[in-house]
């Protein structure tokens, strides 16, 4: 049976070498702050909203790319960890408070204790009173990969599993009061012993959708692919992001 999910974190993992410059830049765009460093290393930092609760983080890795992993808040650490092992992930490490796992594609993500988050922040107001906000986690599958990571994180979750317009997507939809979606997006390009990989999802309305990029470029992003419903941009220290037209703050829940 699936997990009882009370928050979903998605988590920013950036190279040291980069990493200072990297955090401010996120502050930028979020119109977050970031809070005082934790951790032995210092390396974790919550990125705060002016309203509700956090649903974006940062940790400092040594070395390789920037990459993302998630956060499944849940009352019972122990008992989420057999269900996922149930549906095809695997343990990578056992610390005292919670569990790293990769699904069965090699996604990684950490069951961890939840602690009363339950307010989804506001989307950020920008220029003219133009909305935006992460709300999405864009999951990248190869093809081999797709129908088993579908199944996986529609087990894991328990969220309705949807069809989207074009057939390399499926959408799981989030209920209401968690602050972030996951997408399924089949990557027939990508390796295919290639291990699933994620990205963040800006979403900023039909109309606000070409300031956001506007000033995301004004913040250093280089653009790499442009389409009539998303854009996909790269940051300065490594990291590949989309901004969608998708309405912030309605989440894809019917």
């Amino acid at each position: 049976m699936p997990v009882s999910l009370r928050w979903i974190t998605a988590y920013l993992d950036q190279p040291a070498a980069s990493a200072a410059d990297a955090l401010a830049y996120w502050e930028a765009l979020t119109g977050t702050r970031a809070s005082t460093p934790r951790g032995e290393h210092d390396e974790f930092r919550t990125l705060v909203p002016p309203h509700g609760d956090a649903a974006l983080r940062f940790q400092v890795v040594g070395d390789g790319d920037p990459r993302l992993h998630l956060d499944l808040h849940v009352d019972d650490v122990k008992a989420a960890a057999l269900e996922a092992q149930r549906l095809g992930a695997q343990v990578v490490a056992e610390p005292e408070s919670y569990v790293v796992l990769a699904s069965p594609g090699g996604m990684p993500f950490c069951l961890v204790p939840y602690e009363g988050e339950r307010e989804v922040a506001l989307p950020m107001r920008g220029a003219g009173g133009r909305a935006s906000a992460v709300d999405q986690v864009s999951l990248d599958i190869p093809p081999a990969a797709y129908v088993r990571e579908c199944a996986f994180w529609e087990g894991l979750t328990g969220w309705t599993l949807r069809d989207e317009d074009s057939p390399e997507f499926m959408r799981l939809l989030r209920p209401a009061e968690l602050p972030l979606g996951l997408l399924l997006q089949r990557l027939d390009d990508a390796p295919v012993e290639g291990a699933v990989s994620a990205h963040l999802d800006f979403a900023a309305g039909w109309d606000g959708a070409d300031a956001e990029v506007a000033r995301h470029l004004a913040l250093g992003a280089e653009e790499r692919w442009h389409s009539t419903w998303w854009v996909t941009l790269r940051d300065p220290y490594g990291r590949t992001y989309c901004i969608t037209r998708r309405s912030p703050g309605k989440p894809m829940s019917s």
